[in-house]
């Protein structure tokens, strides 16, 4: 019994250790990804393509603190918020509170989400995003929206379907270029 407990933990810490090393994000490289996360976040859909587009900058800060946990900061997750509701025309602050709750959940679970491969990472982040929608949610109700219904949290399900292969392309893009001189 202990020897198999003994071997799951090597494996663990083997599979932790073995990863991939990449670049060290550059701060532009994070600013221009937030950017094209508000692009997306703002692009004109209709239909059932606008009530199941994930919210691109929630899936951004996730992936930059969950990996990169000392490069962003609360008040670039707050601003961002901000930058979403003057953009969406919406309550002020309502973003920002829950760009503030996502990077929380996100900094503080970081380390432990970092063990994991990306597939078992997506169910946790889409929890979190789920908990970002119900912050929306609720500060739309306290000023008098009505209950939106089943359909708005369609955009959890796509968010936490669109976790890894959009962590995977990221890191594909910090992964550093191999050196046919390098010995």
């Amino acid at each position: 019994m202990n020897q198999e407990r003994i071997k799951v933990s090597n494996s663990i810490k083997e599979n932790y250790l073995g990863q991939d090393m990449y670049v060290p994000a550059s701060s532009w490289f994070i600013a221009i990804s937030l950017v094209i996360a508000l692009i997306l976040n703002f692009l004109p859909l209709q239909g059932q393509l606008l009530i199941s587009r994930p919210d691109f900058v929630a899936l951004a800060i996730a992936y930059w603190n969950v990996n990169h946990p000392y490069k962003l900061g609360m008040s670039v997750a707050f601003g961002m918020g901000l930058m979403m509701d003057v953009g969406s025309a919406g309550i002020m602050g309502q973003h920002a509170l829950a760009y503030s709750v996502i990077f929380y959940l996100t900094l503080i679970s970081g380390r432990r989400l970092r063990l994991f491969s990306l597939l078992e990472q997506a169910p946790q982040i889409g929890f979190f995003l789920l908990l970002m929608q119900i912050v929306i949610v609720l500060i739309a109700l306290s000023s008098g929206s009505t209950l939106p219904g089943w359909k708005y949290f369609l955009a959890t399900v796509t968010g936490t379907l669109l976790w890894a292969p959009t962590s995977f392309l990221i890191t594909l893009l910090l992964k550093p270029k191999q050196d046919p001189n390098a010995l």
